[in-house]
C-alpha cells in the first residue's frame, strides 16, 4: 500500500499523547514557490512573502528575522521589538535587469562582512535610528524603526530572479520603500570604491555591490504548527530552527543523533537520514515516520510504516526491493 497522504495545515497534527503511542518521527524537507523564477508577473499584484517551509513554520506574517536572530545569539530577544535583517549581496546585470544571487554564490568571508558592515554603519544606525544588534558572516541585525511596515522578502525566495519584482514595498505607510531605495543606493556607491571590493575583483569574485533587507517582524508575531510545539527534539543546524527551539523551549541537536519518536528535523542532507530511519522502523524502534514536503508551494504530509518501505511488483515470487529516497521524494 502507498504512504498515506494528506494536505496540511499548520495545526494538522496528532495530539502529543498520540504521537508518543504511535513513536512517530517527524521529517521535514524545505520548499520552493510554485512558480518558475520567469513567472513573477503571475503572482499577481505582489508576491506572498516567504518560502513555503518559512510560512509553515512562522505563520503567515513570516517573521524572520527575529527567529534568525534568536538563532545567533545568547543574548535575549525582545518579543515585541520588529527587527530586520540586512544581508550583503551581489546583484549580477543581465540586459534589460537585474538578479539576486544567492548567499551560497558570493563566498563572503567573516573579515569581508565586518569590514563592510565597518563602511556602512554610519549610514545605517542614522537611517534605522538604531545600533545593530548582531553581526553575523551572513546576516545583520537591527531593529527594523522608520522600516518596520516595510513588506520584504527574503534571499532564499528572491535569489535568481529579476529584483524589480521583489524589491521592498510599501503597505500601510507611503514613502518607506522610496526611504530604503535611497539608503541602499547610498550604501552601493559607499561599496562600489571599497578596498574589499577592488581585492575581490582581483580574485575574480563578485563584487558585494548591494545591501537587501527582509524577515521585519516581531518574535510574538509567531505562529509555529503544532508538529513544531509538540516535538521532544529538534534537529538541524539551520539558524531558524535553532531560533523556534530556543523560543518554545524545546531540546536541539545541530546534527542527527538518533531517531527518537516525538522529534522533527530539518536537515541539510535528508537522503543521509533516510536508511537510519527505514531501519528504525523495520526494526520496529518506530511506528512512523511523517514526510512533510511542499510540492507546488503546498504542504504535504505523507505517514510512512514498515510495510510502506518496499518496491511493490506484481513479480510477487521475487523479493521486494526497498524504496530509494529518489523514488520517495519524487512521488
Amino acid at each position: 500500500m502507498p504512504p498515506k497522504i494528506r494536505e496540511m495545515t499548520s495545526n494538522s497534527t496528532s495530539s502529543p499523547s498520540s504521537q508518543n503511542a504511535l513513536r512517530r518521527f517527524t521529517l521535514m524537507l524545505p520548499g520552493e514557490d510554485a512558480l518558475d523564477p520567469g513567472d513573477e508577473r503571475a503572482m499577481g499584484d505582489r508576491p506572498v512573502k516567504g518560502l513555503p517551509h518559512e510560512r509553515f513554520l512562522l505563520g503567515d506574517l513570516v517573521p524572520l528575522a527575529p527567529a534568525l536572530l534568536l538563532g545567533q545569539t545568547s543574548q535575549n530577544v525582545n518579543p515585541s521589538e520588529v527587527i530586520a535583517c540586512l544581508q550583503p549581496v551581489h546583484l549580477h546585470a543581465t540586459r534589460d535587469h537585474l538578479i539576486l544571487m544567492g548567499q551560497n554564490q558570493i563566498d563572503l568571508t567573516q573579515s569581508e562582512s565586518a569590514e563592510l558592515l565597518k563602511a556602512a554603519l554610519p549610514l545605517i544606525e542614522e537611517d534605522f535610528q538604531s545600533a545593530i544588534l548582531l553581526q553575523g558572516q551572513h546576516y545583520w541585525f537591527v531593529p527594523a524603526g522608520p522600516f518596520t511596515n516595510l513588506e520584504a522578502y527574503s534571499i532564499d525566495q528572491a535569489h535568481g530572479r529579476n529584483i524589480d519584482w521583489w524589491m521592498p514595498r510599501d503597505t500601510n505607510e507611503e514613502g518607506i520603500a522610496k526611504r530604503w531605495r535611497k539608503l541602499q543606493n547610498e550604501i552601493q556607491m559607499l561599496w562600489h570604491i571599497d578596498p574589499v571590493n577592488e581585492e575581490r575583483e582581483q580574485r575574480g569574485m563578485p563584487s558585494i555591490n548591494s545591501l537587501w533587507i527582509s524577515g521585519i517582524g516581531k518574535l510574538s508575531d509567531v505562529q509555529a504548527p503544532l508538529i513544531i510545539l509538540q516535538s521532544n527534539h529538534l534537529y538541524g543546524s539551520h539558524p531558524l530552527l535553532v531560533g523556534l527551539a530556543k523560543l518554545f523551549n524545546i531540546p536541539h541537536s545541530p546534527t542527527f543523533n538518533t531517531p527518537a519518536a516525538g522529534s522533527f528535523a530539518w536537515l541539510e542532507n535528508p537522503e543521509s537520514v533516510w536508511p537510519t530511519l527505514s531501519a528504525a522502523l523495520s526494526n520496529k524502534e518506530l511506528d512512523e515516520v511523517l514526510l512533510i514536503d511542499f510540492p507546488k508551494g503546498k504542504a504535504r504530509e505523507r505517514v510512512f510504516t514498515a510495510k510502506d518501505l518496499d518496491r511493490k511488483s506484481w513479480a510477487f515470487w521475487k523479493k521486494p526491493a526497498p524504496l530509494t529516497w529518489k523514488e520517495i521524494i519524487s512521488s
